[in-house]
């Protein structure tokens, strides 16, 4: 007998999935496997509001590319939507229910609070014939709009809030996406959530530890029922937080709506389509899911243990490019030319991966006219400075060693461009007398070099806690967290990435080509693991 769990949480189709339902899609689905069962994905589409579409079908595509494959049909709550009727008024029936006539925030003020008594409604007691009519009143559209709900006659003395009476349905006319107008009244969470386990016969749900509270409720609507098999378990597990982070939907929708990111996908979005077009490999993901394990305590992990992981798996897949991103004109000027006086035109083979041989070499251009980074430059070099400075010699990555000896200077004093000499005995960026240089520089050979638009990110939010010092995440935000490179110049292997590929720019990162926009990169990860540096620190 296969065994069945639940997706935790059901998501609501009302925005993109992220980080920490990766977390909880990873646990869901391999916990499954583990025990030889399955995994049902089940939509809480129980809001019209803010459902569309849109979203289930970005829930499915994201949970497909992070490697998992949910059994079909996918399941909603909206199918069910007739049984959790039926169910409503059997709780009526026998006295578990009734329909309370006051608004929500007289509703809400009479639950009391913690160390604070319930008062019970006034409609409490009323008789079961007639909330029976007036709920199936409710169903035919009779009222409007917030007039009525549906509760559950629990406890309003209970230490637990959830069970003071809590609402199953209130009125809400909205187009749904999947009824139509069919319903005007539906179903809360806290009601559809159990029920939909039991009619599809999960033995196990798993949820985030903020629904601890919501079991002994998910228990007594099970318990007041005639379900069609055994009853099924809640179990919770702590959520996924990480350092310069926030994972509230309703605060993401809020960065949207104020024009802070650009959308869902935008790379500093902590999203599935955000890390996705960021470059985040989508098991690299998965092995830092798997190996932060499952616990019952909050905690919050280090962002940079991610990108560690993300890094690390790069490393042994991305193909290796040249790009300068704030170029620098250098000149050769013993640079030799051709019997019709043009600049000769070398070619040198370049390993796209050294971690991986089975990637091959490329030919790369080399001219006289060469593009370095605008900081591998300094006219009056700072102490411990090793790159190109006027006397000093370095090696160009895998092709000559040079030395500076002239710059040229526009109007306001800026340099424009650096005049050198190569040693044409330093081939393939030795010296024959063995002599050695302390820096070796990429570049890009001008007159084939293509333009392209590079961005750069800094986190989103500067506090490790978003919030914690004002309690507004959006307080910490970094409002110019990306700078855009419009002007960057990459060797012309890079035109023939394919969307959404990454690579590693040697000496700056890993980027990621954007998947709509040609020749538009977006940075990855750096080098540098942070991570080890932090460990470090910590151990000593």
């Amino acid at each position: 007998m296969r065994r069945a769990g639940a997706d935790p949480v059901p998501p609501e189709p009302n925005g993109y999935l992220h980080i920490g339902h990766a977390k909880a899609i990873t646990v869901d689905f391999g916990t499954a496997e583990a025990f030889d069962g399955l995994c049902n994905l089940r939509l809480d589409d129980t809001n019209p509001d803010t459902e569309e579409a849109e979203f289930v079908d970005s829930i499915l595509e994201d949970i497909e590319w992070l490697g998992f494959t949910p059994p079909r049909p996918v399941r909603h709550a909206s199918d069910y939507f007739e049984q959790l009727y039926a169910w409503a008024e059997h709780l009526i029936t026998e006295g578990f229910a009734y329909v309370d006539e006051q608004d929500a925030e007289t509703i809400s003020a009479q639950r009391g609070g913690y160390g604070k008594p319930g008062v019970e409604s006034p409609y409490r007691d009323r008789p079961v014939k007639e909330s029976l009519d007036v709920f199936r009143r409710m169903r035919a559209g009779e009222f409007p709009d917030g007039a009525k709900v549906l509760r559950a006659k629990i406890d309003m003395q209970h230490e637990n809030m959830q069970l003071r009476d809590p609402v199953m349905y209130r009125i809400r006319r909205g187009h749904h996406y999947r009824t139509g107008d069919a319903w005007c009244i539906y179903p809360t969470y806290d009601w559809a959530h159990g029920q939909s386990d039991a009619i599809e016969g999960v033995t196990h749900s798993l949820c985030t530890l903020e629904f601890q509270s919501n079991r002994p409720l998910y228990d007594w609507y099970l318990e007041h029922l005639p379900l069609p098999g055994d009853q099924p378990r809640q179990i919770e597990f702590a959520r996924l937080e990480l350092t310069h982070t926030i994972t509230s939907k309703r605060k993401l929708k809020q960065l949207i709506a104020e024009g802070v990111v650009d959308g869902w996908d935008d790379p500093r979005m902590p999203t599935l389509r955000g890390l996705r077009r960021r470059g985040y490999p989508a098991k690299a993901i998965r092995e830092f899911l798997t190996s932060i394990g499952v616990a019952k305590t909050n905690s919050r992990h280090s962002i940079e243990l991610l990108e560690s992981f993300i890094r690390r798996d790069l490393n042994l897949t991305a193909q290796r490019r040249m790009a300068v991103l704030r170029p620098l004109k250098v000149v050769i000027t013993n640079w030799p030319t051709d019997e019709t006086g043009q600049p000769v035109v070398e070619h040198f083979e370049v390993a796209n991966n050294p971690e991986n041989a089975d990637d091959g070499t490329r030919q790369v251009a080399f001219s006289g006219e060469l593009w370095i980074e605008q900081e591998d430059f300094a006219e009056v070099p700072p102490p411990k400075y090793f790159r190109l400075s006027p006397g000093r010699e370095v090696r160009l990555r895998g092709a000559y060693f040079v030395t500076a000896t002239d710059v040229v200077k526009d109007a306001d004093g800026t340099v424009t461009e650096v005049h050198v000499t190569y040693d044409p005995e330093t081939k393939g960026g030795t010296a024959p007398d063995g002599r050695k240089v302390k820096s070796t520089m990429h570049w890009v050979s001008a007159p084939h070099a293509e333009d392209a638009t590079v961005a750069l990110y800094e986190r989103l939010f500067t506090a490790e806690n978003p919030g914690e010092a004002t309690g507004d995440p959006l307080d910490d935000l970094d409002r110019n967290s990306r700078e855009v490179l419009t002007g960057a110049k990459v060797e012309r292997a890079l035109a023939d990435t394919a969307p959404g590929e990454v690579v590693q720019f040697e000496r700056l990162g890993y980027f990621a080509h954007d998947p709509r926009e040609p020749m538009l990169f977006h940075r990855t990860v750096g080098l540098r693991d942070e991570w080890a540096a932090i460990q470090k620190r910590t151990a000593r």
